[in-house]
């Protein structure tokens, strides 16, 4: 009677110790299964909704830059945009089907070019619309106006560091813009351009090792030379070497 009363006690602990055990070796099994489920739940860095998140719409290439006025803004605006946000350039900006056009709030004869001029000088470095339609066709058309010449010429060392600045920006919009509108001021002043010029040519030189913009800067040079007169061949060639005239 004892003996099977110690045989019975036998097998159940053994049964309790094997329980125990399988237990035990189902542990890691269960904790493999946990992780793996974990990195089936975790979003892959590889998926394609991450790379998706990365890449551009499409869209965003056929739209310009356009400023968000509901948005909260990142960084102060620039002068620029404070202006024009206080009304402080006297145009407005009209849309029409096939190209924008500027409405003037009175004939830009009668304007001041101080500090107008200068103020949309300024604006050529905006990379936002707007702002970069309304700096670069203001600025045009206000130097087409009667009596241009003796309102700009007194501006020049003032409007050089602008332009400089626009002519040094990495944004190539911006510099084609100040490339335009430098050559727009040299039909306007003339040679009185001359004694600032060179402040501007190191700029235009660097751009040159970019075969996009090498015909444009060459094109610009050689209006600047034809109404800068030969002083203004001069200095080009003193600062541009291989710059070849159109006299040539």
């Amino acid at each position: 009677m004892q003996k099977s009363e110690c045989h019975g006690d036998t097998q159940l602990r053994n049964r309790v110790t094997g329980n125990y055990d399988q237990r035990t070796s189902s542990s890691p099994q269960i904790k493999h299964r946990t992780t793996v489920q974990r990195s089936k739940s975790s979003p892959s860095t590889n998926s394609p909704d991450s790379v998706r998140k990365v890449h551009p719409r499409p869209s965003d290439k056929l739209n310009p830059k356009t400023i968000n006025p509901f948005g909260e803004q990142s960084r102060a605006p620039s002068a620029f945009a404070a202006v024009y946000s206080k009304g402080g350039i006297p145009c407005r900006l009209v849309h029409g089907s096939v190209k924008h056009r500027l409405q003037w709030d009175s004939p830009p004869e009668h304007l001041s070019f101080d500090p107008l001029l200068i103020t949309l000088a300024e604006g050529l470095r905006e990379t936002k619309h707007p702002y970069t339609f309304v700096s670069k066709e203001g600025f045009r058309e206000l130097l087409l106006v009667r009596g241009a010449p003796e309102k700009a010429v007194p501006l020049l060392p003032r409007l050089i560091p602008v332009l400089k600045a626009a002519l040094a920006h990495s944004d190539d919009d911006v510099f084609e813009r100040g490339l335009n509108a430098l050559v727009q001021l040299s039909v306007v002043v003339g040679p009185s351009l001359n004694d600032h010029l060179k402040h501007l040519l190191t700029s235009l030189f660097k751009r040159l090792r970019d075969k996009k913009f090498k015909e444009p800067i060459t094109n610009a040079l050689q209006k600047l030379e034809q109404h800068g007169g030969s002083g203004c061949l001069i200095i080009i060639k003193a600062k541009i070497p291989t710059y070849c005239s159109i006299c040539c």
